[in-house]
This record gives structure tokens, C-alpha cells and sequence, in this order.
């Protein structure tokens, strides 16, 4: 093998600029969502907020646990009105932070009796527009409910708040020689409970599977007031539904998670990190078979990127930094190994040319090659992002489609409108990263991205959405991957839960005779309440 291993120039300093990214476009720049939507309508059904309103949030809260907007004070309301990718705004003129599941229960059943509409809000961190108002709906964050409640180190459960923040669990763990089942790109700011009600998937599936396999119960505040304290740490209970299943994922639209149980692993003692160069996508998937055949039990994690994806990185995230890697190699795949015998991980002998990392150091600037390319993504342009589950076989196919779509309509290339179009992803669970880079977003853009990408995964029995949620971006696309039996049920589901549909964090539709032609779920927590054609693409224009 001629596997170089290699030392180079540390990226951690060029990485910590990411925390600047999201300064690029000033929030209060950020157009409503409303006013760009205009086919959004708030329900009549839905009070606004009055000063009694506010006076019984009062006497809940304390002063620092709420913010009540009053004409002076936008700056403070604006981080909860508009979500990580600066696309979307909310006009919410309250934001409760509460401390415990009791006061949260308290505010929502006063709001489910008034009528207020209400969004649940986590880190902040999604993609798609699930986690802020569309109108003047109030936003609960569970920002403060963030305590480490129990951890059992026999068998391993941890019980938390919803608001723990993802990457200190997993420190608390490390200290007990445990880990969190889930890693996130986003983990310095994302929390549990937001992980869980968005199901989210992140770059270790293949090694511990989904939340619905590790979480083991919950605790829930529905839309009633009622809490649901299903917290349990067993990990066999065959005694009627398991009803902790239809939180998970459901986007806050349901209930309000306030506590989450979950299995989690011990840390492995031994872990390397390689990156390989492979000269097609045919042999980045005989290189995943290798893999699992050779490294079966050890195997934790295999990502991909392109060739696009890593000059992204390295022109717009870490300029002047000595990459150990060559971008003439069309793609490129991590593969991580974790186990407790470091002898037997370096048993590994996949491809010919690669680097393998030597240390942690270098361990973590590998990653965060992977990791950097949506925030390389976003520091170049305005991003549209596509989350998709589909065949392995046909993984690279939507990217080359997109990008020839593209070009034959003349607007992507060198100092054209679109001028990056990546491709990346988890290799190991199906789930590929569509990242189309412009200088700003733009109805010529939207019309050829959408529906296009979601009916050519429809085509190849894919889902849209395969980690991102649905949020308001999708909602409206749900038939592209559920089928209308499947989607009167959700809505059954919804009613019986929420019958004044006053929490939540997203729409669900049903498609008419069309998919391009969407029936809203009339009543729900985004207000909306008539008839509206599918959106055509991101929000335009932003700025």
C-alpha cells in the first residue's frame, strides 16, 4: 500500500472562523417570510397577543426568561426569529425561555385554551425552517432547560433535558467513559431534544443507528398543558404502543419535548480516521463493500464529498492552509474505525492512495474537511440545500443531473449566477447532501431545482428528507415520499393530539391530483389556511 501518513498543517485555527459565517447577512436584513410568502395567511382563528397575555407569562416566568418585544428591543428577538440559514423571519413579539417542564406546561395549556399559536424552538440549528415563526406565533426555547438529570454507568442510560446542548452530553459522557450515540456537524449548538424531534441522523448512523433505536423514552408537554412522562430507561417493554415513537421526528408538532432517555454506547478506546482518493463513484461503493467486509465491526463511520465539495472547502473555509490532500481526484471517502484494540484498526488496507491520520490532531482536521463543507457553502454564496435519501447505485446520478440542468440553462459556471454545485454524504446509510451555491437566490435557480429534484427522487423511490425534517421548506412536498393513506393518518394522528392545532413547527398537506398542487392541513401552527400552490423554491430574495 502506498498510503502516505503524513503530518500537516493544522485547520483547527481556519475552522474557528465558521462562527463568523453566520455574521455575513445581518438578521435584521432578512426579509420576512410572510411578505415573501405571500400565499402564507395567517389564521383568523388564532389570537394575538395581548398585555394580559403577556401579565400571565409574567407570573410564570422570571424577567430573564422572557423577552417581550416593545419597539426598542428587535435585536434581542431576532436570533429566535430567524432560523440558522438566514431564510426565514417571524415576526414573534414573545420568546419564553422556561427552566422546567412544569413551567412549560403552564405556558402551553394557557395558550392552547386562549388560542395563541406557539413554536417550539431548540438550538436553532435546522435547514429547513421548522424552528421559527412564519407569523406572530410565540416562541418557546428550551434553551434553559438544559440539566443532566441521571446517568447510570451499569447500563449505560443517560436522562437529560431537552435543551442539553449535544457536544457537552457527550463531554459529560467522555468523563464516564461513554459517548452520545449521535454526532452532528452542528453539535456545539444544537440540542438533544431538537436531535430527537427531527430524528436527525448525523455521520455515526452506520455505526449506532437512528434515535429510534437508542432513545428509550421521553418526556413530553402536549398541546393540552398534559405531561407525558414516559422517561423510561428500560430497554425491553413489550406493554401496548411504544408510544415515544411518534415524538421522535415529528418536528415538535406534537408535543414539546422536555426530556429525553437514551442508550448510549461506551467511548471506544482506539480510533483512526483515513481519507481516501478514488478515481469514480463506482469505486467509492466497491470501496464501502471492502470496508464492511473487512472492518465490519470496528467500521463507525463512511462519508464521501467530491471534488467540487473539497475546492468549496479550500477556497472559501481554509484558505492558506496546507491540505494534505490533492483535489485532482474526482472523489473522495473518510473512513473512521473505532474499537478497542488499536493494533486490530490498523489492519486496514482499503485503496491506494490515501492519508491516515496520526493522532487526534490530525484525526479532527480530517473531519473537519467533511464537516466544513456546508460552512464553506455558506461563506461562497447562498445555498440551496437538498437532503435525500436514495439508492446507493444512483447516489451521484442527481448531482451530475443538477449540475448539467444547470449549465444547458446557461447559468452555472464561471462567473455565472450558480457557481458551485457539491455533492457529499453518508455513504453508509444512503443519504447524499445536494448543495447548490449561487450568488443569491433567484427565481431562474428555484424553477430548476424544484420540483425537479424532488420528482426525480420520487422516480428512484427516495425520500426528500432523509435527516433535515420537513419544516416549512417541504411541507408542501410530502407526497413526494408519503402516500395520501399515509398522510390522512398523520393528519388523524395530528388532530387527536393537537384538535386546536396550536403547537408545532410545520404544515402537513395533502397533495391533490397534482403534487405540484398542495390541500393545507387547514388550521395548523404556521396559520395558514387556504388553498396554495407548492413552493417553487427557496425564499427569493433574501436580502
Amino acid at each position: 500500500s502506498n498510503i502516505q501518513q503524513r503530518s500537516y498543517a493544522s485547520l483547527e485555527n481556519e475552522t474557528a472562523k465558521t462562527a463568523e459565517i453566520h455574521k455575513k447577512v445581518p438578521s435584521n436584513v432578512v426579509s420576512y417570510t410572510a411578505d415573501i410568502y405571500t400565499h402564507l395567511k395567517r389564521n383568523p382563528n388564532f389570537k394575538e397577543l395581548s398585555p394580559d397575555d403577556i401579565k400571565f407569562f409574567q407570573s410564570i416566568l422570571s424577567p430573564s426568561e422572557l423577552i417581550v418585544g416593545n419597539g426598542n428591543n428587535q435585536d434581542d428577538l431576532i436570533p429566535y426569529n430567524t432560523d440558522w440559514m438566514k431564510k426565514y423571519r417571524g415576526k414573534s413579539k414573545l420568546v419564553a425561555k422556561p427552566k422546567t417542564t412544569a413551567q412549560i406546561s403552564k405556558l402551553v395549556k394557557y395558550c392552547n385554551e386562549k388560542k395563541l399559536a406557539i413554536v417550539p424552538q431548540g438550538g436553532n440549528t435546522g435547514l429547513v425552517g421548522g424552528s421559527v415563526p412564519v407569523f406572530d406565533e410565540i416562541v418557546i426555547s428550551t434553551n434553559n432547560l438544559n440539566k443532566i438529570r441521571k446517568f447510570d454507568p451499569l447500563s449505560g442510560t443517560l436522562v437529560c433535558d431537552s435543551g442539553c446542548i449535544l457536544e457537552v452530553l457527550d463531554n459529560y459522557l467522555a468523563e464516564q467513559g461513554y459517548m452520545v450515540p449521535l454526532d452532528l456537524g452542528a453539535k456545539g449548538s444544537c440540542h438533544i431534544g431538537g436531535n430527537v424531534a427531527t430524528n436527525a441522523g448525523g455521520i455515526r448512523l452506520l455505526r449506532y443507528g437512528s434515535l429510534h433505536g437508542t432513545v428509550l423514552g421521553l418526556e413530553v408537554v402536549l398541546p393540552d398543558g398534559t405531561i407525558l412522562d414516559n422517561l423510561s430507561t428500560l430497554r425491553k417493554d413489550n406493554t401496548g404502543y411504544d408510544i415515544k415513537h411518534l415524538f421522535i421526528g415529528s418536528e415538535g408538532t406534537l408535543g414539546i419535548i422536555t426530556g429525553v432517555s437514551i442508550l448510549t454506547p461506551k467511548r471506544p478506546k482506539s480510533v483512526n480516521v483515513a481519507v481516501f482518493c478514488l478515481n469514480s463513484f463506482q469505486k467509492v461503493q466497491e470501496a464501502f463493500i471492502i470496508s464492511k467486509g473487512e472492518l465490519s465491526e470496528i467500521l463507525s463511520a463512511f462519508e464521501f464529498w467530491d471534488v467540487n465539495a473539497l475546492k468549496l472547502v479550500k477556497d472559501h473555509l481554509v484558505q492558506g492552509a496546507s491540505f494534505p490532500l490533492e483535489d485532482k481526484y474526482p472523489f473522495y471517502i473518510l473512513v473512521e474505525t473505532s474499537g478497542s484494540n488499536k493494533d486490530h484498526n490498523d489492519e486496514v488496507g482499503v485503496v491506494e492512495n490515501g492519508v491516515v491520520a496520526q493522532d487526534n490532531t490530525q484525526i479532527r482536521n480530517l473531519w473537519s474537511i467533511r464537516e466544513g463543507i456546508p460552512e464553506a457553502g455558506s461563506k461562497a454564496g447562498s445555498v440551496y440545500k437538498y437532503d435525500l435519501s436514495i439508492p446507493v447505485p444512483v447516489f451521484y446520478n442527481i448531482i451530475e443531473d443538477m449540475g448539467n440542468r444547470l449549465k444547458d440553462a446557461g447559468i452555472f459556471g464561471k462567473d455565472k449566477l450558480v457557481t458551485d454545485v457539491v455533492g457529499y454524504g453518508h455513504i453508509g446509510d444512503g443519504n447524499i447532501h445536494l448543495n447548490i451555491v449561487a450568488k443569491s437566490y433567484s427565481p431562474e435557480v428555484a424553477k430548476l431545482t424544484e420540483p425537479y429534484v424532488y420528482e426525480w427522487t420520487e422516480k428512484h423511490k427516495g425520500s426528500i428528507s432523509a435527516e433535515h425534517g420537513l419544516g416549512l421548506m417541504k411541507a408542501d412536498c410530502i407526497g413526494y415520499s408519503k402516500s395520501q393513506k399515509m398522510i390522512n393518518m398523520m393528519k388523524q394522528i395530528k388532530q387527536s393530539i393537537d384538535p386546536n392545532v396550536s403547537i408545532g413547527s410545520k404544515t402537513i398537506q395533502t397533495p391533490a391530483i397534482e403534487k405540484r398542487v398542495a390541500d393545507t392541513y387547514i388550521g395548523t401552527t404556521k396559520c395558514i389556511v387556504k388553498r396554495f400552490p407548492v413552493i417553487t423554491g427557496p425564499i427569493i430574495p433574501v436580502l
